[in-house]
């Protein structure tokens, strides 16, 4: 592998141990824990975290009580607004720094969380315009007497954020966005695996101008304290990314103070290619739904369906595409995936290549782990199973990492049955260039979020939710902010 310039190490990990960000200053986990992450291109580690577990979360839900009752409650909407455009100028004149922790701590290359640069400023830049633009509505009534109604919306209060480690640089800001928008405060759990892009951006917030105690960041396990976030009486709202298993658990914890959720879960995506599709588009545009931050996304589009009639075709197609990509150290130019997070989770994905073997698919390319310079980082080969039944284990659990099955279909009616067979309800996409299958597919697949003709494009004003077993609650898109709000009803006595 080639070496790594120590020039690209961030300034903000020349001391690599690093704390809790609450209430605006660093402060160590009360219990003087920690715990290590490593950078997945070489296995060594990068940095340690604090390890928090409750009275760590306590303590950062206490300084996000009271500033959230202290002078932020008094910020108008129009304060909110430019605060948050300083912000996004602050995260801009950073975003270099942001992008290079982001690729030393997850593994995604350089140029890919380098492109995300312009998706976070059209982020943050959208939720700035939210602050001045929810509203209540005064409302006729059928009232004997001079009565006015009308309802008012107010922040619901401390929302707890658990973030996902497979993209970091955007996942904070589905909480902070619409926490800053609306006056509420967040204690944010950063996954384990990848806490110091959300350690540095809060740092960078109050730097911004952002109160003391508006955004919280507390590190540490899951089952430590992202647990203690769910569960905590003083939190109102939770929004969470993550498996379903987990979210299962979040969902029990939430009942202690009924608080409010928001869960994006699992997803078993499907991507159906008809035999009248575009495949000088379809091919790559599928196998990069597949591939794509080497298929840590959860709306990874993962059971490509193909009609019979251009199955072999397209599995050529998608082989030879296969070998065209680039993997490898992720600061090195043209590399297109990078590792695995984890030890974890490459012992995880390889798993499934001898699972996907025994229960009868065909490996068309991949399979393995790459070795060589590559060999001491998680690097696993991009992977094309074909001939792929809908119900093999490959098929049916979500493997969060760079392996397509391909599953052959004869009729649209077929094609929708094998999609929807299926316990999640994440994403799906289409290709054909027939509107009458194309308007079929948009309807009858079961899924939040869908595309036509293109895989995985997101905009922070179009909101999505899961379906079935992949979520609940609107992600994106002015309910998004609604979800961060409560609502009053009034009425007014005129005389």
């Amino acid at each position: 592998m080639t070496a790594t310039p120590s020039a690209i190490r961030p300034d903000f990990l020349s001391n690599p141990e690093k704390l809790h960000f609450i209430d605006g200053q660093w402060q160590p986990s009360l219990t003087g824990e920690s715990l290590q992450t490593f950078n997945p291109a070489t296995g060594k580690v990068l940095a340690t975290v604090a390890r928090g577990r409750q009275q760590d979360v306590d303590v950062a839900v206490a300084a996000a009580r009271r500033a959230f009752e202290g002078s932020w409650s008094r910020f108008t909407p129009h304060e909110r607004y430019a605060l948050m455009l300083r912000v996004c100028d602050v995260i801009e004149r950073n975003f270099d720094e942001l992008a290079l922790l982001d690729t030393l701590d997850m593994g995604a290359p350089l140029s890919r969380t380098k492109a995300m640069k312009d998706g976070l400023i059209k982020t943050i830049m959208y939720f700035a315009s939210q602050a001045m633009s929810w509203s209540g509505s005064t409302i006729p009534n059928s009232l004997s007497g001079n009565y006015t109604t009308l309802t008012l919306k107010a922040p619901v209060g401390v929302i707890g954020g658990i973030t996902p480690w497979n993209a970091p640089l955007i996942s904070m800001w589905w909480i902070m966005g619409g926490a800053l928008a609306t006056g509420c405060t967040a204690v944010i759990k950063p996954a384990e695996d990848a806490s110091l892009t959300t350690l540095r951006t809060a740092e960078l917030l109050v730097e911004a101008g952002v109160p003391a105690g508006v955004i919280n960041v507390v590190t540490g396990y899951g089952n430590e304290a992202g647990a203690a976030l769910a569960a905590h009486m003083g939190v109102d709202r939770i929004a969470f990314t993550g498996s379903t298993v987990t979210g299962r658990e979040i969902i029990k914890a939430s009942a202690g103070n009924m608080k409010r959720i928001q869960l994006e879960l699992g997803g078993k995506s499907p991507d159906i290619v008809f035999a009248d599709a575009n495949l000088d588009k379809a091919v790559p545009g599928a196998a990069m739904g597949v591939y794509n931050n080497s298929g840590q996304i959860c709306s990874a589009g993962t059971r490509i369906f193909v009609q019979r009639s251009i199955q072999e075709e397209f599995v050529s197609r998608l082989v030879d595409f296969t070998k065209s990509i680039k993997t490898g150290d992720p600061f090195e130019p043209g590399v297109q995936l990078g590792p695995l997070v984890s030890k974890r989770q490459l012992d995880r994905v390889m798993s499934y290549m001898s699972i996907g073997v025994e229960d009868g698919a065909r490996m068309a390319i991949g399979g393995n782990r790459l070795e060589g310079e590559l060999a001491e980082g998680y690097f696993v080969a991009p992977t094309v199973f074909d001939s792929v039944r809908n119900d093999m284990r490959i098929a049916r659990e979500e493997i969060f990492g760079p392996v397509a099955s391909v599953i052959p279909f004869d009729t649209a009616e077929e094609a929708l049955r094998l999609a929807n067979d299926t316990e999640y309800g994440l994403g799906g996409a289409v290709w054909t260039t027939n509107v009458s299958t194309m308007s079929k597919m948009i309807h009858g697949i079961k899924a939040g979020k869908l595309w036509v003709n293109c895989y995985g494009l997101a905009d922070a004003a179009v909101g999505f939710s899961g379906y079935k077993q992949s979520g609940y609650g609107i992600k994106g898109g002015a309910q998004h902010v609604e979800g961060f709000l409560y609502e009053k009803s009034v009425c007014i006595n005129g005389d």
